[in-house]
């Protein structure tokens, strides 16, 4: 096999750089540009806003709560996690009071894009999955980090919440949700028990195919009481070929 049939091979499981090319001393001028966009990709996706307001037209007539980390904007939530694992004083008191089976969290994290794109079609594909349970209402979590969704659930007397999150953007995918499945979150949860299902997003892991992974971690949870490393994940595999990155 010619080293560019090797090449061909690993590019159809893979999304990374392979086998460029040179020009002259450097990569071609094509790949140079594509580099550049990712890159500026990347940087907009971490410091954009999410448009909540069009997330709430299409999640409409679902009800919405909207509220604030204690990081009041993206520069303090960037620089400091520990406000974004948290509420604010204020928007912790609008909470209801519950009990519920789950709770869906929108966090904004570190990619407004992925939120933007694919949060709410998995929102909703979530709640047609999962109708036995009584479900609380769709919270969005400005400037929030994935622990918000533990104060949230403590303070909502959820048994189970999902955060869907932006994640970090890399150079193959600046538009990436992850979704963290936690039982029993209060302000004492380590991550050690959240169950993630990440990389979701066109290139990686689609809707319909996390929306089967998260509901069966979501019922196991609710019948074993339990998540995180304790619960031995024996979801049916996705469809996807290749990997986001």
């Amino acid at each position: 096999m010619s080293k560019d049939d090797h090449l061909a091979v690993l590019k159809r499981y893979s999304h990374a750089r392979i086998g460029l090319g040179r020009a002259g001393n450097g990569l071609p001028n094509r790949h140079v540009l594509d580099f550049s966009l990712a890159y500026a990709k990347a940087r907009d996706a971490i410091h954009g806003e999410v448009d909540f307001q069009t997330l709430a037209e299409e999640l409409s007539p679902r009800q919405l709560l909207r509220v604030q980390s204690a990081a009041f904007d993206r520069a303090t939530y960037l620089r400091r996690p520990d406000l974004g694992r948290r509420l604010s004083e204020e928007s912790a008191s609008i909470l209801p009071g519950g009990p519920f089976d789950l709770v869906v969290v929108i966090a904004d994290g570190l990619s407004s894009s992925a939120v933007d794109h694919h949060a709410a079609k998995l929102v909703l594909s979530l709640e047609a999955s999962l109708r036995e349970l009584t479900i609380g209402p769709t919270i969005f979590a400005e400037q929030g980090r994935v622990a918000v969704g533990d104060d949230i659930a403590e303070r909502m007397n959820s048994a189970v919440v999902v955060v869907l999150i932006g994640e970090r953007p890399g150079l193959s995918s600046a538009d990436s949700l992850s979704a963290y499945v936690t039982y029993g979150a209060s302000s004492r949860s380590r991550d050690s028990e959240r169950n993630c299902v990440s990389n979701i997003h066109s290139r990686g892991l689609s809707v319909a195919d996390a929306t089967q992974k998260i509901s069966w971690l979501v019922r196991e949870s609710t019948r074993l009481r339990i998540s995180g490393v304790k619960l031995k994940e024996a979801a049916p595999r996705h469809r996807n070929v290749l990997p986001s990155k």
